[in-house]
């Protein structure tokens, strides 16, 4: 059989052949643990070896925490439309003709109202998708639920 590592010949005499006590070289208690043990932050025996050479190892890298679960963004609901109304009229989203209030929510790069919240002004509202409630809730103030793509 081949030797990979070369067998010592120094210290043969010896009782322990330059390992110190007797009783060391037994576990991995010796070398500060087995592997990777001891690496981490708060047990600091190998924190230097760590940060020297596996400079990467500890942190999280890649993807963002719970970018999966984040729902899309582009929804407003009717709630929201009638707190912000003062606001989306700066911003040219909502105009007033004829004393209604029309407002085109497509604009503002949102899809779709939701029906989460009040209404009470008659507003004219303009949106690619409409849900069942919030549709409900515009006709039952007096309002109007205008498709985008109807216009």
């Amino acid at each position: 059989m081949i030797r990979v590592k070369k067998k010592i010949t120094k210290m043969r005499g010896s009782r322990t052949c330059g390992g110190g006590c007797s009783k060391k070289r037994r576990g991995g208690g010796h070398r500060g643990g087995r592997g990777l043990a001891g690496s981490g932050k708060k047990k600091k025996t190998k924190w230097t070896r760590t940060i020297v050479t596996m400079p990467d190892h500890i942190g999280a890298y890649g993807f963002s925490r719970d970018s999966y679960l984040r729902k899309d963004p582009s929804f407003i609901n009717v709630g929201a439309i009638e707190e912000k109304i003062h606001s989306l009229i700066d911003k040219n989203v909502a105009e007033k003709k004829e004393g209604k209030i029309y407002v085109d929510v497509s604009k503002l790069g949102i899809n779709k109202v939701c029906g989460k919240g009040n209404i009470k002004g008659a507003y004219i509202i303009t949106a690619k998708e409409f849900s069942k409630k919030a549709e409900e809730k515009i006709l039952s103030a007096g309002g109007e639920a205008v498709l985008a793509g109807d216009n």
